[in-house]
């Protein structure tokens, strides 16, 4: 399987700048250029049948200046750069702008990054991306905890936020500091429109994939071939082979993944009853109706309940009950409870453990008000013609 390439060397393989050490005192210009996007290399899940590959993405580049109505003059420099004091992504994460503070005093300004030199945006973000990109928490940390306007979206030339890389890398505490701190979960990148969830399954990571559920993720967002997390996952899963022991980690992997992401999409349906079943062992399933009416499906024997399961069985008919009206002790010392169907002409009589607790409830609440109102009834004082006691 060469789908997605899952040692973290290859991830942490998109490209990285080269870091800087440069002085205080290094006095930064910002020099306007051509308006044209550089290329950036990047690794992307192409399909199920590719290696993830370095491929360009090039972008248009965004309006000059296009809210700050600042006029360029004729040479190459503009103004003198103090310092980066804010980032932001672009709609759409089509690229970056940043807010710089002038020497000259001017008023701090967001400019697009292909208008700044690109030392002065490197000594900004090198630091993010390459923690990024080693899922390094405790520098992420300091970074975020440094107030210095980051954005905690920020984008590199594919799209991509800080949280896919650390999601792709499996590090469920880079993870959670970046939701914490406010990342979109459901931010989707510009190379195939993967997802942090994407990341997770297609890098075979299922407890990240747990946590990114657990923090709200949208596990239904599609990348642009209308894939799911799940559907990626399944997909994979399904090209891997089997028998072979190089494989057999990685198929446990997916397999968990699946099952992580199976359990969203079935953890609030409600099965009304089990029409049939297939497979054997871990491969079992049961084709399922739903309460609110959703199309029949096969399900997992995992995510169906035990007692439907059991009924199915053991050959018992569905029906749905309307209440219990009577009670009593069966012939085992066990309480039973007579109950009225809507779908058939008698009631039967049923053991406790058939029978809906709230039905149950119902009658034990209808019955106790039922005494107290008797009793009520036979011992008040009656009057005679007269109206006297």
């Amino acid at each position: 399987m060469e789908a997605l390439l899952p040692s973290k060397s290859s991830l942490s393989r998109l490209k990285i700048a080269p870091a800087l050490t440069l002085s205080p005192l290094f006095s930064h210009s910002l020099r306007l250029k051509p308006a044209h996007r550089p290329s950036f290399a990047a690794l992307a899940i192409q399909n199920p049948e590719k290696k993830l590959e370095e491929s360009e993405s090039p972008a248009p580049a965004p309006t000059f200046f296009q809210d700050q109505k600042v006029a360029a003059a004729d040479d190459e420099s503009f103004g003198e750069v103090d310092k980066i004091i804010g980032s932001r992504a672009l709609e759409g994460g089509t690229g970056m702008e940043y807010l710089i503070e002038w020497k000259d005093g001017h008023e701090p300004s967001w400019v697009p990054s292909d208008f700044i030199a690109k030392d002065v945006v490197a000594e900004y973000e090198t630091p993010w991306w390459t923690a990024a990109k080693k899922a390094d928490e405790a520098a992420l940390r300091g970074l975020i905890e440094a107030k210095d306007g980051r954005d905690v979206d920020a984008v590199d030339g594919d799209g991509r936020t800080a949280l896919l890389f650390v999601a792709g890398l499996g590090s469920e505490p880079c993870v959670r500091l970046l939701a914490e701190a406010g990342a979109n979960l459901n931010h989707r990148d510009n190379s195939g429109g993967f997802t942090a969830l994407h990341m997770a399954a297609g890098y075979v990571k299922p407890g990240v994939v747990k946590l990114l559920v657990e923090l709200g993720a949208d596990s239904e967002v599609e990348d642009d071939r209308r894939r799911t997390p799940l559907d990626l996952a399944k997909e994979i899963l399904k090209v891997t082979p089997k028998g072979n022991p190089m494989q057999f980690a990685r198929r446990l992997g997916l397999e968990a993944v699946v099952r992580e992401l199976e359990a969203v999409v079935y953890e609030y349906a409600e099965v009304e009853e089990i029409l049939e079943k297939r497979g054997k062992g871990n491969n079992l399933e049961y084709l399922v109706r739903w309460k609110d009416g959703g199309e029949n499906e096969w399900v997992k024997a995992a995510f169906v309940g035990e007692d439907l399961i059991g009924d199915f069985e053991a050959g018992l008919e569905y029906a749905v009950a309307e209440e219990v009206v009577a009670k009593r002790v069966g012939n085992e010392g066990k309480m039973e409870y007579l109950v009225r169907w809507t779908d058939i002409e008698d009631a039967t009589w049923e053991p406790e453990e058939n029978v809906d607790p709230d039905l149950i409830r119902e009658f034990e609440e209808s019955s106790q008000q039922g005494q107290e109102a008797n009793g009520q009834s036979q011992g008040r004082p009656r009057s005679d013609d007269n109206g006297s006691l």
